[in-house]
């Protein structure tokens, strides 16, 4: 069986295609995952697979577009959490505890104009 579920962070918006028989394959837009994304990092998306203590057991197409890098990992990994939860629905409680299915809504704050920055002034000369 197959669950598509979307995640969302920053500007990041996740895909993943989920499919239960298969042998732990995780592709990222047609890359393998240690390809796309750097090593130091991609434990944050099997964060809530170990956490249930589920075998890597699911084959994940992931499509993720937008953001950065950071951004893109945690929108897969909140994609993965809803997932888990569609699986088996004793799993949220699980995830809701570490908060793993809280959609993050903070966003870059725009720059306004005669600003350096969104909240940065340029500097005042008073003589």
């Amino acid at each position: 069986m197959v669950y598509h579920t979307i995640g969302r962070r920053k500007r990041s918006t996740a895909r993943i295609y989920l499919n239960t028989d298969g042998n732990g394959l995780i592709t990222v837009n047609s890359k393998k995952l240690e390809c796309y994304f750097p090593k130091y990092i991609i434990y944050k998306i099997f964060y809530p697979i170990k956490l249930l203590n589920i075998d890597n057991k699911f084959n994940i197409l992931i499509r993720v577009s937008g953001g950065g890098v950071n951004g893109q990992i945690e929108a897969i990994r909140l994609a993965i959490s809803r997932a888990m939860c569609n699986i088996n629905s004793k799993n949220r409680s699980i995830l809701k505890n570490e908060g793993l299915l809280t959609r993050d809504s903070r966003e870059v704050e725009r720059k306004k104009f005669g600003q350096k920055k969104a909240r940065k002034k340029y500097q005042f000369s008073k003589r």
